[in-house]
């Protein structure tokens, strides 16, 4: 199977605040230039600043970037700032931060140190977003375990998951961004 062409959008977008978070939505006539309602790995410029990050889905058929403190800081963003935005998909994703509590589990389980490394960073990828995709500790903490049992098991990626809705439980209800 041949790999995808990569795919360009150039535009502008307006930073948005939800609570204290800033994030940037993309325009909807960008999200629909994409080649999934999902996850999309990307590499670009926000401005002029380089950026190489996962586009998240925003449960109705569009994408948003998560916003860090270090480019918040160097652009000086603020809600309702108009960036320059100029992202294309890469086949190659960028590895995800796998939090502490997965971490810790991956490292506890001898038997799995050759199987995380062999998952594709896309797999991987959906690994953290599932565990991530909850507001209660309780939850969390089980599917930690339920991941690690899988991943023994022989499962590459999380079963029964919604890739294209926005599962950021700070951001998100029933697996929308607010509008």
């Amino acid at each position: 199977m041949a790999a995808k062409a990569p795919v360009t959008v150039t535009g502008r977008a307006t930073v948005r605040a939800i609570g204290e978070r800033l994030i940037l939505p993309l325009p909807e006539e960008l999200s629909a230039k994409l080649p999934s309602r999902g996850q999309v790995a990307v590499e670009g410029t926000l401005e002029e600043c380089p950026l190489t990050t996962v586009l998240e889905p925003d449960g109705r058929k569009g994408h948003w970037i998560d916003l860090d403190t270090a480019l918040i800081d160097e652009l000086d963003l603020t809600e309702g700032t108009s960036l320059a935005v100029t992202l294309t998909t890469r086949a190659e994703w960028p590895e995800p931060e796998v939090p502490e509590d997965l971490a810790a589990a991956l490292e506890e389980a001898d038997d799995l140190a050759d199987t995380w490394p062999a998952l594709t960073p896309m797999a991987r990828w959906e690994w953290v977003r599932w565990v991530r995709a909850t507001r209660s500790g309780d939850t969390r903490a089980r599917r930690v375990e339920v991941s690690i049992d899988k991943l023994r098991h022989g499962s590459r990626r999380p079963c029964c998951f919604d890739l294209s809705s926005c599962t950021d439980p700070e951001l998100a209800r029933s697996g929308k961004l607010p509008e």
